[in-house]
């Protein structure tokens, strides 16, 4: 399948929640109910016209599901912990109802208990069928969350493994390229 941009990708059932969620994952300034369903302004307007209150009820749900700590959903995206922001990020792309969902690097840069509101929101979701591709730099996260573990050396995948097969030597033997007997190209 070849995507040329968002829209296809969203018309796909592909959602994107970009590592750097400061530059690319959240407009800062913008309220937290315009961040949140941003990425499917088509389910609220109508003639151009864009229906608040269905923004904001969304947005709401959203807020709820996800444990979004804030007075208030008019609140700047910029006002939010990084967890948080993290969340509203996620809530932008969870609108869109994905079949695929790609996480890069979703708790760089959050703290401890946010981390793992994110893991077990990932778990519920792949429960609920949808695909989760995890792009991570972090070991035991890959390994903790992971049912299959494709690794890349050189731009390409090298070696994948099942949760059972996959270990931090296996996985660091990859991709700092040395053959793996039990890697499976």
């Amino acid at each position: 399948m070849r995507i040329a941009n968002a829209a296809q990708a969203i018309a796909c059932g592909i959602a994107y929640v970009p590592e750097d969620r400061r530059r690319h994952g959240v407009i800062l300034d913008l309220a937290i109910s315009a961040n949140v369903t941003l990425a499917a302004l088509n389910l609220f307007s109508q003639a151009g016209l864009l229906n608040f209150k269905k923004e904001r009820e969304v947005a709401a749900e959203y807020t709820r599901k996800l444990g979004v700590k804030t007075p208030t959903i008019s609140a700047p995206v910029a006002t939010l912990s990084g967890g948080n922001q993290q969340k509203v990020a996620l809530s932008r792309w969870l609108v869109t109802k994905p079949s695929v969902l790609i996480l890069d690097e979703p708790t760089q840069g959050i703290d401890v208990g946010a981390k793992a509101e994110v893991h077990a929101l990932m778990t519920d979701l792949a429960s609920e069928g949808v695909a989760i591709l995890m792009i991570s730099s972090e070991l035991p996260e890959i390994l903790a969350m992971s049912d299959r573990v494709a690794v890349m050396c050189g731009g390409t995948i090298a070696a994948t493994f099942d949760r059972a097969e996959a270990s931090q030597e296996k996985i660091l033997a990859v991709a700092l390229g040395h053959d793996v007997s039990e890697a499976r190209p």
